[in-house]
């Protein structure tokens, strides 16, 4: 007769409910999710040695599904970054728990993994706060990055220009301050007399206090430098912009989830070049285009950073300048991935976003002109579940220029229009004032005559301040 161990007597005094609540409560693995190379000779393909990664996210609320897309999400966030996945592991809980995240017995099981799979790093899937990240690095013994972290660290690796990298070395401190600590013996707290016990006493205190405080000022002013140089081009930026609407130029701002096709829709309207990568978060900095209406009259057109869920707050103060543009704008062209499983999610994460925005700066939104792109790639039935759920929105592909000519009159028609009407009779020696009605405004009507030119026209009131003098019954 084989004899019963003290796990198997613990097994049979477990009820059915109680095996499917522990269960439940389990870390979950999450299939799909690991980039490791089933062939040795794709390695010639990477740029990097990448970190071999396990991912670990909270489930709170919502279904499975999109607990696994937030982690799936999390996957190519960290592939972005140059790290590759082996595994993905969900737990069920009503909150983090506020020590460890996951629980000290889950814990545990993630360490086994950890030593199993041969990874060097856990990112998990959620802020954490400085004592979980401390709690969790003692126990797993090897990194430990939270999604802010990581996706800080892809933001440093994109920043191009000045202000970007400007820009994302500023949340980066913003994040670590709170997070500074002392490492061993070298960085131990200061103590005296009997406190310190046999490390402490007069004359043999520790450096670590010292040490964090010198850096904690160190990090200070170097906070305060990025802010003023932030605030300087931020001043070059509102003289490009005054520039703009001095000259009433229209601004048009595409605002949408990463990687949903805003650099490749700018291209198309505009012929930009920018960058345009199948990747996260590919392109920061932002880019201002010209671009005309069928009817010839010019606007510009601004592609600006990428949105996420959960964007870190960091990022959103940093990239203040930045996201103003899109808040400024006379109209937001926002971007959809029509290919996404879930892209009404993407559409309420940027609208949070920019919810936020306007929050702060007490102004309401511009007008929004929704765009569902990749319509190359996207399936017909989730095209019309999107066009019911999406009402009014234009349905494009940027790689293939189909829908491109519906979306720049839509965008046309969106447009604000000049709100002075002008009736004058204009001399053929100021030919110029006509053509720049042309430019500028809306010719109702025109006719040759033996004086000169009359016109009918929706103007700009410094155009129309210009042609006062020619009018024949003042403007209405």
């Amino acid at each position: 007769m084989t004899e019963l161990t003290h796990n198997d007597l613990l097994d049979e005094e477990l009820s059915t409910g109680e095996l499917e609540l522990e269960d439940r409560a389990s870390l979950r693995r999450v299939a799909g999710l690991s980039t490791e190379l089933d062939d040795v000779t794709e390695v010639e393909y990477r740029k990097l040695r990448l970190e071999r990664v396990v991912l670990v996210g909270v489930w709170t609320e919502g279904t499975a599904a999109q607990s696994e897309a937030s982690l799936a999400e999390l996957a190519r966030l960290a592939e972005t970054a140059g790290s590759e996945v082996l595994e993905g592991l969900v737990q069920r809980r009503q909150r983090p728990d506020p020590a460890t995240y996951i629980g000290s017995g889950k814990v545990l099981e993630l360490a086994d993994v950890v030593r199993a799979t041969g990874a060097d790093t856990v990112i998990c899937d959620g802020e954490l706060s400085p004592g979980q990240l401390r709690q969790l690095e003692a126990k797993l013994k090897v990194k430990v990055v939270d999604r802010t972290a990581l996706i800080l660290d892809i933001f440093a690796q994109h920043a191009r220009s000045r202000e970007g990298k400007a820009q994302v070395e500023l949340a980066q401190l913003q994040y670590l301050i709170p997070r500074l600590r002392g490492w061993g013996e070298s960085l131990s707290r200061q103590a005296g007399g009997r406190a310190g016990g046999g490390n402490g006493g007069v004359g043999l205190r520790g450096p670590g206090e010292t040490k964090l405080e010198t850096d904690r000022r160190r990090i200070s002013k170097r906070l305060s430098k990025l802010r003023r140089e932030i605030a300087s081009m931020d001043t070059i930026r509102e003289t490009k912009r005054g520039r703009r609407v001095a000259n009433e130029v229209p601004s048009v701002a595409i605002v949408g989830y990463t990687n949903a096709g805003k650099s490749s829709l700018l291209n198309a309207i505009t012929g930009a070049g920018v960058l345009v990568e199948d990747s996260l978060f590919a392109t920061l900095d932002p880019t201002t285009r010209r671009a005309e209406t069928p009817d010839g009259h010019t606007y510009t057109l601004t592609d600006t950073v990428g949105f996420v869920r959960h964007l870190p707050h960091q990022l959103v103060d940093a990239f203040r300048s930045t996201l103003d543009e899109a808040a400024d704008a006379d109209l937001l062209v926002h971007v959809v991935d029509g290919s996404d499983p879930a892209p009404e999610e993407q559409v309420n994460a940027v609208r949070e976003v920019l919810a936020e925005i306007t929050e702060r700066r007490s102004e309401p939104l511009p007008q929004e002109l929704l765009v569902i792109n990749k319509a190359d790639i996207a399936d017909e039935l989730s095209l019309a579940r999107l066009r019911n759920l999406l009402p009014g929105a234009v349905v494009v592909s940027a790689g293939t220029g189909t829908g491109v000519e519906e979306l720049i009159a839509a965008i046309a028609e969106r447009l604000p229009r000049p709100q002075v009407v002008v009736d004058a009779m204009v001399p053929y020696t100021r030919g110029e004032l006509v053509a720049r009605t042309h430019a500028d405004g809306e010719v109702v009507s025109e006719e040759h005559v033996a004086e000169g030119t009359r016109l009918r026209a929706r103007v700009h009131p410094d155009l129309a301040a210009a042609l006062e003098q020619y009018a024949t019954n003042g403007s209405a």
